[in-house]
């Protein structure tokens, strides 16, 4: 008589296998929503932790199975690990995002400049539903920022102002970051330059032989010889100041996205012309959260080193 051996099955593995997918196809959905669709970030943060909850609880059983498997031969090894294959994605990227969480400052905004800070245009305001945080910047959270990162500092380049507007513009471009709104670039255009006189329209101008100048020289004030008082009726004392253009800011404010999950960032970025430089300042803000996971300093340092590759070769100290 012919003994047939009949290997038992794993049910906790298959409900692994079965519990982790779903997690695995409720995280994808999460993140394509607010990648590409309407989802809105705090609605995907619920959503992913939601599914790192599901494939937790789907890790156990797949462990239960594998040891059925080593123990009584049981069916349903390649479904444990399955199982475990599924559940190690959203595990792994909110793992990620708790390591960030408990090592980077809390923090969800920084500014090259932390003394005079660029000012967004049109404030960010969003309804951040579950994700809390405060209405505004503190001096601690600014101290915060500069023992979390001494190096993230703002740009100064030797070159005009417009020179410095299409490199910042290329590198904005290069690192993905939407210009929404702008302000100060009308300062930067150029005057049309006159038409040149002709010998022709000189000798319109020329009056006739004998006849008396259509325009007669405007006197000036005698200049003031050392000594004397210069004169005040005539010249204010802010008469020099009044001749000097007003300072004025270039102003470029967007938006740009992290490449994976999508999670949006405001910015602003401030040129501001000196003697004969350029500064640029940047800053930059997580939409929602009182937490940025220290990407704000990341996307904030990857923008300043696209920008010294433009403009390569007119970095100054």
């Amino acid at each position: 008589m012919t003994v047939r051996f009949v290997r038992p099955i794993s049910r906790s593995a298959y409900a692994a296998r079965r519990i982790a997918l779903a997690a695995l196809l409720l995280f994808a959905l999460a993140v394509i929503g607010h990648r590409f669709g309407p989802l809105r970030t705090p609605d995907m943060l619920a959503l992913v932790l939601l599914s790192a909850a599901i494939a937790a609880a789907a890790v156990p059983l797949a462990l239960i199975g594998l040891v059925r498997l080593w123990q009584k031969g049981a069916e349903g090894g390649i479904a444990a690990a399955k199982a475990l294959v599924y559940a190690a994605v959203p595990l792994a990227v909110v793992a990620a995002g708790a390591v960030a969480y408990l090592t980077q400052p809390a923090i969800y905004e920084v500014a090259t400049d932390l003394e005079d800070p660029p000012e967004f245009l049109a404030r960010p305001d969003y309804a951040q539903e579950w994700l809390v945080r405060p209405a505004s910047v503190s001096a601690a959270d600014r101290r915060a920022q500069l023992a979390a990162y001494p190096g993230l500092t703002g740009r100064r380049y030797e070159g005009a102002l417009d020179r410095v507007l299409q490199g910042v513009q290329a590198a904005a471009l290069s690192a993905r970051v939407s210009i929404l709104d702008r302000q100060g670039e009308g300062q930067m255009a150029p005057q049309e330059p006159s038409p040149p006189v002709s010998v022709d329209d000189v000798e319109e101008v020329l009056p006739e032989e004998g006849a008396l100048p259509v325009t007669a020289p405007v006197p000036l004030p005698r200049p003031t010889l050392p000594g004397q008082l210069a004169p005040t009726a005539e010249t204010p004392d802010d008469a020099d100041d009044a001749f000097l253009p007003a300072a004025q800011d270039v102003l470029l404010q967007g938006e740009v996205r992290t490449l994976a999950l999508g999670l949006p960032f405001d910015i602003v970025i401030r040129l501001r012309e000196d003697a004969e430089t350029t500064s640029v300042d940047l800053r930059v803000a997580s939409r929602y959260g009182p937490h940025d996971l220290g990407l704000s300093a990341e996307i904030a340092e990857d923008f300043l080193d696209r920008l010294d590759a433009e403009l390569l070769g007119i970095a100054g100290g």
